[in-house]
C-alpha cells in the first residue's frame, strides 16, 4: 500500500500555525481540530517545523505557563522527517517506529500536500490484513 491510498481515504486537510503564533493559540488548534500534531507554516504549503502535543508538554515541564504566551517557533521540531504520495506504507512505518515520529508530513514537488499519523498507518495495516483474511477464507471455500 502507497501514502497516497491513505491520503484519499483521510483527505489531505493539514492544520498548519504560522511560527509567530503563540502556544495558546496552538493548544485551541490542536483541541479545534481533535489532532496530535500541527505542521508550522506561514504559506500553508511549505514546512518550516512541526509541532506535537509531546513538544508542548516537555516544554511545560521545563518553562511552566509562561510557555503559553511565548512563540509556536519557540518549541517546533524544525529537522521535519517527509514522505511522499509513492511511498510504501511498509517503510514509513518502520520510520515511525524507528524514529519514534507519530506524525509524517506528506510532501510533492516541495509543497504539503497531507499529513500521516501513526494511527492512519496502524488503520492501513489492519485494512491489508482483513483484506488477506478475506482472500485466504474465499480460497478455502472454494
Amino acid at each position: 500500500m502507497r501514502i497516497t491510498e491513505i491520503l484519499r481515504a483521510k483527505g489531505g486537510d493539514v492544520a498548519t500555525i504560522a511560527p509567530d503564533a503563540s502556544v495558546r493559540r496552538l493548544l485551541a488548534l490542536l483541541a479545534e481540530h481533535n489532532i496530535g500534531a500541527v505542521v508550522v507554516s506561514t504559506d500553508h504549503s511549505t514546512i518550516e517545523g512541526i509541532v506535537s502535543e509531546r513538544d508542548i508538554v516537555r516544554r511545560l515541564n521545563e518553562q511552566g505557563a509562561e510557555l503559553l504566551d511565548a512563540p509556536v517557533s519557540a518549541i517546533m521540531t524544525t529537522a521535519v522527517r517527509t514522505c511522499e504520495p509513492g511511498d510504501a506504507v511498509d517503510g514509513l512505518r518502520a520510520t515511525m517506529t524507528e524514529h519514534r515520529i507519530r506524525h509524517l508530513p506528506v510532501v510533492r514537488d516541495g509543497r504539503l500536500v497531507g499529513i500521516v499519523s501513526i494511527g492512519d498507518v496502524v488503520k492501513s495495516a489492519i485494512a491489508e490484513l482483513e483484506t488477506e483474511r478475506e482472500q485466504l477464507v474465499d480460497y478455502i471455500k472454494r
